[in-house]
Order: structure tokens, then C-alpha cells, then sequence
């Protein structure tokens, strides 16, 4: 692990070489824009977090995974099989929500006393022939980076509020075990173990003093915009079976 403290961005995307971002080390770099080459775009899931459920439960599953941490992390499904993205072809990303952990690639927030940014300098996206510049010729950013930083700092704010809602989950036994086994025919079967759900019969016993107590803190909605999100599922499975056929 560098020595500063990056966010995660996936559950099989590791970062490799991260450096703090400045106009001197690296005035002439340049970002390929296109979103679908990053090591980002080819994992299986990206880490999300309550005010992202929103956009991202319109199109993929919402599951929850332990982290080193001890944290279950909420993650943007895109597969059933490591390193399998089912939302990406040759031209890229289909239409629709990139969540901001993948599209904050390959910038990369460094931790401490001040928030930096940082970029992965081994992203096959990085180089300094081609693509957006980060800096201008006086040393300024360009709108680009600009653009990457705001981005940087949604992520940085909305990652901020995921302890206090694993906590809610954790203190109200919200979570339960997801297994899926599929069956994909002669190619096999596919088995998706160590993620969890929100448990809707669980949500739904709650007394009226512990769902106050959510809506409150604005757990409620994250809650059910997270169930809603299962109904991906199905679509994952499908697309799983066509991939393999």
C-alpha cells in the first residue's frame, strides 16, 4: 500500500504505482478520455455509496462486501465472474451510469491532512503522447483536471458517509448472505459466494421507533433504493448465460 491513504475504487482493480499529482513531475502527461480501457472498466464490481444508490440501482445490482476494513462496502455489480465486465464491449461502456468510481480513473484521492490528488501512472490510459492534458504551458489545470478533481471530491464525500451506514446495517441485522449458483448448460455453472444483500423481510419488521431512526440518519432511502436494486439481478444472470453461449 502507498504510503498515502487511496480510495479503493474495486474489488479487482488494484493500484499499482500512485504518485502525488504536481505540475513539475508531470507537466507533459495526458489522459486517454474514452472511458473502457482502465483497469476499472474490466472488474467485476466498483465501490459505491448511499447517494450514488439513485442512479445506480436503475441499472445494476447493489450488493455489500466485507472489507479488510471490517466494513461492508457497498458495491456496483458488473459481473458474475472475476474480471468479467458484461456492460463493456469493443466500442466501450453501453449507455447509461458509469458509477464515479470507475469514472474517476485513474485519479486517485491521497490521504491526509489535506486530501491530494494522485494518478496511477501504470493506467494503460496515462502517457504523454496523446489524450487531455492535465496541466497548461504556465503550470495551471486544464478544465480537464478541473473536471477530474470535482469528480474526486463527490467520491471523497460520498465514500465519507459509508462507515455510519454499514454501522445502521450492522446494528439492525440488515444484511444477509447472497448465494447465486447459475447454470450456464454445457459452459458450466457460475457461483457468486462472500456478498450480501439488504434483507427486505428484516427491513420490513422493523418497529416504527427503528425505521425513524433510519430516515433520520437517511439510511431509509439508500435502504430500499439498494433492494430495488436486485431486480438487476435477473439482467445479470441473462447476460451472463449469452456471454457464455
Amino acid at each position: 500500500m502507498p504510503a498515502c491513504d487511496l480510495l479503493p475504487a474495486t474489488t479487482d482493480s488494484p493500484v499499482t504505482r500512485a504518485a502525488a499529482l504536481n505540475n513539475i513531475d508531470h507537466a507533459t502527461l495526458k489522459v486517454d478520455a474514452s472511458r473502457g480501457h482502465g483497469r476499472a472498466d474490466l472488474a467485476t464490481s466498483a465501490i459505491t455509496f448511499p447517494a450514488e444508490f439513485r442512479h445506480v440501482q436503475a441499472r445494476f445490482p447493489i450488493v455489500f462486501a466485507q472489507g479488510a476494513d471490517g466494513v461492508f462496502h457497498p458495491l456496483a455489480l458488473f459481473g458474475l465472474q472475476q474480471g468479467q465486465n458484461l456492460f463493456l464491449d469493443a466500442r466501450g461502456w453501453e449507455p447509461g451510469y458509469v458509477p464515479l468510481a470507475v469514472r474517476r480513473q485513474p485519479f486517485l484521492i491521497g490521504g491526509g491532512a489535506e486530501p491530494t490528488i494522485h494518478i496511477d501512472l501504470d493506467d494503460p490510459r496515462v502517457n504523454t503522447e496523446s489524450g487531455e492534458a492535465l496541466f497548461r504551458a504556465h503550470g495551471g489545470t486544464t478544465a480537464f483536471l478541473d473536471q477530474a478533481s470535482a469528480l474526486l471530491h463527490a467520491l471523497h464525500t460520498g465514500l465519507a458517509t459509508v462507515p455510519a451506514f454499514a454501522r445502521a446495517l450492522d446494528a439492525h441485522r440488515l444484511l444477509e448472505p447472497l448465494a447465486l449458483d447459475v447454470q450456464l448448460g454445457d459452459a458450466g455453472r457460475v457461483r457468486l459466494t462472500g456478498m450480501h444483500t439488504v434483507d427486505e423481510a428484516r427491513l420490513r419488521a422493523l418497529d416504527a421507533e427503528a425505521l425513524a431512526q433510519l430516515h433520520a440518519a437517511g439510511h431509509l432511502e439508500a435502504l430500499y433504493m439498494a433492494i430495488a436494486s436486485l431486480s438487476n439481478l435477473d439482467t445479470l444472470v441473462a447476460r451472463t448465460r449469452r456471454h457464455a453461449g
